[in-house]
């Protein structure tokens, strides 16, 4: 295929994803319901934490970062911290409990029922993200979840779960950064709001 026509179909298949994330009143009532949760989290003084794997994995980082530091608005940093990026405590946790275990575990040992996770799975499938839902559901920790295609597995384990609908994992993953960077827009707003 000539660069330029996969170019135009990676477009074409991208804004489709998002057509389909906007045309679908469901899921948009699901994602106000998720900003309404992260924003009680930042009111009552929990914090978020962000878990993938790969370009899921970059996207927590990034989405951290715009809390701490911030995304639209001036406002006091608001704590998030991604669950992907302490490479001792990741390879720590793979090699003595199992990979699947990655992110569980940290949770049980940082988060409390103020808290939220949000897990970040383009298939819904990545069984260290299904064990931290799990995990969730053990501790009270509310959470919410950014997935794709029919949502996998962790559909059903998520407190609050948004499907984007792509037909690939770029379309996907390109959905979950519009979905990551209005969950924060939403949230700072409310907060801002708040303090102001």
């Amino acid at each position: 295929m000539d660069p330029a026509d996969r170019l135009r179909k990676n477009l074409s298949d991208s804004i489709a994803a998002k057509r389909s994330l906007l045309k679908d009143q469901r899921r948009l009532t699901a994602f106000a319901a998720a900003a309404d949760r992260v924003t009680a989290v930042y009111r009552s003084g929990g914090r978020l934490y962000i878990a993938g794997n790969g370009g899921s994995a970059a996207d927590a980082q990034h989405l951290a970062a715009e809390f701490v530091s911030r995304l639209a608005r001036e406002r006091r940093p608001m704590p998030a911290e991604a669950l992907t990026v302490d490479s001792s405590t990741l390879t720590a946790i793979a090699n003595d409990y199992g990979y699947e275990q990655v992110f569980a575990r940290q949770l049980i040992a940082k988060a409390s029922t103020r808290d939220a996770f949000l897990a970040i799975t383009t298939s819904g499938n990545s069984p260290n993200i299904l064990c931290a839902l799990d995990e969730c559901r053990r501790l009270g920790v509310p959470s919410v979840l950014f997935t794709g295609r029919n949502g996998g597995q962790a559909l059903a384990l998520a407190d609050h779960p948004v499907v984007a609908y792509g037909t690939t994992t770029s379309a996907i993953q390109e959905a979950h950064i519009v979905l990551a960077h209005t969950l924060c827009e939403c949230v700072e707003a409310e907060i801002t709001a708040f303090t102001d």
